[in-house]
Formats: structure tokens, sequence, C-alpha cells
């Protein structure tokens, strides 16, 4: 059976689409385990309450990055993931984890990448009065928010209101992340190697 890993850093609103959506079956897998770097997550809660086994990894007990990768490679291997599915995880990864994992690792970002990657995307729309936002599901790789792109969703910017826009945006996330998921499960969706 499919199974794969979601990583969380916060409330984990995405997890739960995500539980949501292998409990009613549009994802044809189960997840194996949820990880998160803050013991304080909610999202951690949302795992419990699904009998989802949880990982706590906090990152500030490692000296770098790549001690603190190494440590999520090892507390994987009980599980041997078939996807790691990065759900508001806010840390960079190095190439100590993404090179074990390479096209077995998605993100979703709250801009139509290639516009906009790293933070405060919902202020960079308001700011440059953009008519049109979205959410980017992207294969990841060493480079911040450029991987190659799975999947897009995109609306009209009606509000100037941040809290409004990330509202909107949370929804179709909700939507988004499910799908793309389910096309990998399905082996729909590969990352190319290059050549």
């Amino acid at each position: 059976m499919f199974s794969f890993a979601v990583f969380i850093s916060g409330n984990g609103s995405n997890l739960q689409a995500i539980i949501s959506a292998t409990q009613s079956g549009a994802i044809d897998g189960k997840i194996c385990c949820v990880l998160s770097n803050k013991k304080e997550s909610y999202g951690l809660v949302r795992a419990q309450e699904a009998n989802i086994p949880c990982i706590v990894i906090e990152h500030q007990n490692f000296k770098s990055r790549e001690e603190f990768d190494n440590a999520i490679v090892q507390s994987l291997k009980e599980y041997t993931p078939d996807l790691i599915v990065l759900a508001g995880f806010m840390r960079i990864l190095t190439p100590v984890f993404i090179r074990p994992y390479l096209g077995k690792i998605m993100n979703i970002h709250p801009s139509l990448l290639p516009k906009y990657p790293g933070l405060n995307t919902h202020q960079k729309v308001i700011d440059n009065e953009d008519a049109q936002h979205g959410v980017t599901v992207h294969f990841v790789d060493e480079n911040l928010d450029s991987g190659p792109i799975c999947a897009q969703s995109s609306m009209q910017v009606k509000s100037k209101d941040i809290e409004e826009l990330k509202k909107s945006i949370h929804e179709l996330e909700h939507k988004l992340y499910p799908k793309v998921i389910q096309d990998f499960a399905k082996g729909n969706l590969k990352l190319k190697k290059e050549n």
C-alpha cells in the first residue's frame, strides 16, 4: 500500500485536509507518520487524533542543518515512506535529506511559482497589485521553491486584506494538495531524471 510521511511545523490545516482525503478514499494510501520540528505544533494533535505515529525532532537541538536533516533521515528508516509531503514545514532542507529522497519530496507554496519564492507571498501580491494569486505544488530540489512544478491553482485577488487572502489560499491548498498526492500514488506523476 502507498504510504507517505507529512512534515509540519505549525497548525497543520493542510495535514487535516490530507488526513480527511485518506479517510474518504480520495487518497488511495495512508500517512505512515507525521514529523514536526516543533513539539507545540497543533498538527501533532490532529495526527494523534487520527492515530498516526508522530515524530518530533527539534532543529534547535542540532549544531547544523545537516545534522538535523541526518536525524530526520534516520528516523524515517522505520517507516520507509513512498513520498514525503511538506505541509507548512518551515525548514530549508539540505542535500543530506534531499538526495536520498529526490523525486519523492513535495512541497506546497502559497504563490504561483516561479513568482514569489520564499516568505511573505501574500504581502508581495498586495504590494504589486497582482490580479491573480494562487498555490503551487512542486517537487523539492536543492534550491528554494524552485523544483519542477506538479500543479497549480489560481484565483482572482478580490481583497487587499491579508487575512482574507490567506484564508482563500488555504482553501485552494486544501483542495489541490490531496489531488496531487493521489496522482503520485497512482504513478501519474514522476520527477523526470535529467540525463
